[in-house]
């Protein structure tokens, strides 16, 4: 584990962008710069930071950390579904097939927890007992665990916009997805969520809920995107987590980084305050650390993201596949 004096130092060479000219135009999306290459696209990790909607800020060596965890993902589940991963050419690239990405993102959920409108817990305990159509019993507490998980569709936010939670029913009346791929996906989210689950348990963390996102390639389902890291799912640490406890758990994911904005009276509206290097080590810290435990891996950094270099990897790469 680095130390925080190393990451507090490491601070001031955080990625925000990646620019490699010679591979065309560049699509910047939240947390990656994106590129075409030959009949497949180039995910190029930054250290930008996004919550609320937002970017935020930069975080050093998250984008490494997100993108090595992810492939490490990849391969503890490609037996369970295929994904979009092509090869891993340099710490901070990860070269994908192109993919038809399905409309609907797909949430699945091990406790009733969470604070905003359209979270589970809100609705239970405004006295919904069906949210977003799921039927839950009487009695459950904030951050109980659910009977069973459960899935809650979402479309994919596109634009800025915020995404739309949506029913299983909806899913299958919009014809967003044929009905028998859509039975696929809900037990393929489902294994997957089983085999988060086990691997977060051995790492001393709990896997609260997460986001899959799907699509076809030559008309089969693939994973895309990323998978079970610190911003695409919720972690608890274990020994932090008392069932009926009025306590909070201690979060392990981008809740932490979301708690300091809003501890600041920050909650997306406006100008954000900056975050201090101490801070910003202390998340740094944290995805690290999630690294770690569930990979069983010391994190080793490689170079910070530069365009010659990088340009230079995806050549090599492209020589030897040709």
């Amino acid at each position: 584990m680095l130390s925080l004096e190393e990451l507090i130092n490491a601070v001031p060479l955080a990625v925000e962008t990646v620019d490699v000219p010679e591979l065309g135009t560049k699509t910047q999306g939240k947390v990656r710069d994106i590129y075409r290459l030959d009949g497949r696209r180039v995910l190029i990790t930054t250290d930008r930071v996004s919550a609320f909607d937002r970017v935020l800020g930069v975080i050093p060596f998250k984008g490494q950390v997100l993108n090595q965890l992810s492939a490490w993902w990849f391969e503890q589940t490609h037996d369970i579904v295929g994904n979009h991963m092509v090869e891993v050419p340099d710490p901070n690239v990860m070269v994908v097939h192109e993919a038809q990405a399905l409309p609907v993102e797909v949430i699945v959920r091990g406790y009733i927890t969470g604070v905003t409108k359209t979270s589970l817990w809100y609705l239970y305990a405004r006295g919904e007992r069906r949210p977003y159509g799921i039927p839950l019993p009487e009695g459950l507490r904030k951050n109980d665990p659910l009977p069973q998980p459960v899935i809650t569709p979402t479309t994919k936010a596109t634009g800025g916009a915020h995404d739309e939670r949506l029913t299983r029913d909806e899913v299958l009346e919009r014809g967003l997805v044929p009905p028998d791929l859509w039975e696929q996906i809900e037990e393929v989210a489902l294994a997957l969520f089983a085999r988060g689950q086990e691997i977060a348990r051995r790492a001393g963390l709990i896997l609260v809920d997460t986001k899959y996102e799907f699509g076809l390639v030559d008309g089969e389902l693939v994973l895309i995107d990323e998978i079970h890291t610190p911003d695409s799912s919720r972690y608890w640490i274990a020994e932090t987590y008392t069932p009926g406890s009025d306590r909070e758990p201690e979060n392990f994911d981008k809740e932490y980084l979301r708690a300091w904005f809003a501890a600041q009276g920050y909650r997306g509206d406006g100008t954000p305050p900056a975050m201090p290097p101490h801070f910003i080590a202390q998340v740094a810290q944290r995805y690290i650390a999630a690294y770690e435990r569930l990979t069983g891996q010391t994190f080793e950094p490689g170079e910070q993201p530069a365009a010659d270099r990088i340009a230079r990897a995806l050549r090599a790469w492209a020589g030897a596949t040709a």
